[in-house]
């Protein structure tokens, strides 16, 4: 991961400023009790120019989580989709990662926030693969989380809140000190639900299988690209509660995500996925996707925004 430090810029609350100088008050409501909504977008350096994938859709599932959260946003979806590509555009960068979050910042303490204002920033980084450059090819290794997945009548999954992710952080912790790349979680129900910071994918008899948005996750737009894609290609998709024990019998296992994009899993808790090595539907849909990503076919989805 790369970051442009003191000669990167920030667009913070409307204005593009050195990343040095967007600073946040110690006492924001957000550093107390982590209330933040963010997006992960991706900008790909491709033969006709950097572009933004799936951008709109982004912001849009921005917007829905500020909403679930009673966020009064100061400025309009178009407008946030200007400001990110302004900030590209301001960093000269070509291929990056992109973090635009809305936070409340500080007016008072206390668990309440609507008396706070409520900030919005975007930033821009060059990021590589997530989970390792050789991830892509030869797959991850990762374990069953003992931690479970938060439950819809605790906090809204579907909202890509930063406290969400204290959920992910335990995972996470967990299968890195165990050994393991990533963690997969299981919901409330002990079905499958997705990993720390990834959707996730089954394979089973050339049919492909995902958690339902019920399981208690994150409504993924990579998630979404994965599925137009495979019926696009003739691959039958179900989504529905999936059991624990499917990791282990089905024939190909794969996360997805901006971060991830994705992201084969060779192996679950030590018990080897199919052949234990990126299977045929996890590398049509991944040289589906870049393909897409690099702009080196028709963008029939109308997925890319070129700055």
């Amino acid at each position: 991961m790369s970051f442009y430090g003191e000669n990167g810029k920030i667009w913070f609350n409307g204005e593009i400023m050195d990343w040095k100088d967007a600073k946040i008050d110690v006492l924001s409501h957000v550093v107390h009790y982590g209330s933040s909504v963010f997006e992960g977008i991706r900008c790909y350096d491709t033969k006709k120019g950097p572009a933004i994938f799936r951008l709109e859709d982004h912001v849009k599932r921005l917007y829905d989580s500020a909403k679930i959260y009673s966020m009064e946003m100061k400025f309009t979806e178009k407008e946030m989709c200007e400001a990110i590509k302004e900030t590209i555009h301001i960093n000269n960068a070509k291929s990056c990662y992109i973090r635009p979050i809305v936070f409340f910042g500080f007016e008072e303490l206390g668990v309440f926030p609507l008396n706070c204002p409520v900030e919005t920033a975007v930033a821009t980084w060059a990021w590589g693969k997530y989970l390792g450059e050789e991830a892509l090819d030869e797959g991850i290794d990762c374990c069953v989380s003992s931690w479970r997945k938060i439950a819809p009548d605790t906090m809204p999954a579907l909202a890509k809140a930063g406290s969400n992710y204290m959920n992910s952080q335990l995972a996470k912790i967990e299968a890195v000190k165990n050994g393991y790349k990533e963690s997969i979680l299981l919901n409330y129900e002990g079905n499958i639900a997705e990993g720390t910071g990834e959707n996730i994918f089954l394979v089973k008899d050339n049919e492909l299988y995902t958690p339902s948005k019920d399981c208690s996750i994150l409504d993924g737009i990579t998630r979404n690209s994965v599925i137009k894609l495979a019926k696009d290609e003739g691959i039958t998709v179900k989504e529905e509660r999936l059991p624990r024990e499917f990791l282990y019998t089905c024939d190909e296992v794969f996360f997805t995500g901006t971060a991830a994009e994705i992201t084969p899993i060779r192996t679950v808790d030590k018990i080897k996925v199919g052949k234990g090595k990126k299977g045929p539907i996890t590398d049509k849909l991944q040289e589906k996707l870049f393909e897409i990503f690099n702009a080196e076919v028709e963008d029939k989805f109308n997925w890319l925004t070129f700055i």
